[in-house]
């Protein structure tokens, strides 16, 4: 049997994102969740991949992405289910979704979209305790043996070079 080694996957160091390239590496604060001190911690977007930030909403980019431009859409305050939105903030999480959606199309052009949300460790999500909406471009063909056998994922582009495209595709808000 062949192996493929993945190396900066594996024991990813400290810092580095899916690229293996530093991003800004923030541990959650005491009293609130991972996604909450990223979006009010004072560092320059360009170090925590922020794409826009709304009243009751923000969209960042995936550091550790499926594949390469993979947005995530969430509401500021931390919930963790959909039921717990008030109606301005779930209003503005999927106007903000539809933002992402046409920026990835524009940014990327890939062949399609997932478009969807994962609620609670049983429901897949691997932050439960902050609800977050992924927007992940796909592409024909983009889903082969790499990460199912080889333990690996393929990323064309670093997460800067997905950043800048995806900022520069932005559509203003309606």
């Amino acid at each position: 049997m062949d192996y493929l080694y993945a190396g900066w996957r594996i024991g990813q160091p400290g810092g580095t994102g899916g690229d293996g390239l530093p991003h800004a590496n923030l541990k959650p604060e005491p009293g609130k969740t991972l996604f909450e001190t990223i979006e009010q911690s004072s560092l320059p977007e360009e170090q925590t991949y922020i794409l826009r930030r709304r009243a009751n909403t923000f969209a960042i980019l995936n550091v550790f992405p499926y594949t390469s431009g993979h947005v995530l859409v969430l509401p500021r305050r931390a919930v963790r289910s959909i039921a717990d939105l008030n109606h301005n903030e779930f209003l503005e999480l999927w106007e903000l979704v539809r933002e992402a959606a046409a920026a990835t199309q524009k940014a990327l052009r890939p062949q399609g979209l997932n478009i969807g949300l994962n609620e609670g460790t049983a429901g897949g999500g691997s932050i439960p305790d902050h609800l977050h909406v992924h927007v992940v471009p796909r592409w024909d063909a983009d889903t082969n043996f790499m990460t199912t056998i080889a333990n690996a994922r393929v990323l064309p582009t670093t997460l800067a070079d997905s950043w800048h495209r995806l900022l520069a595709a932005w559509p203003d808000p309606a």
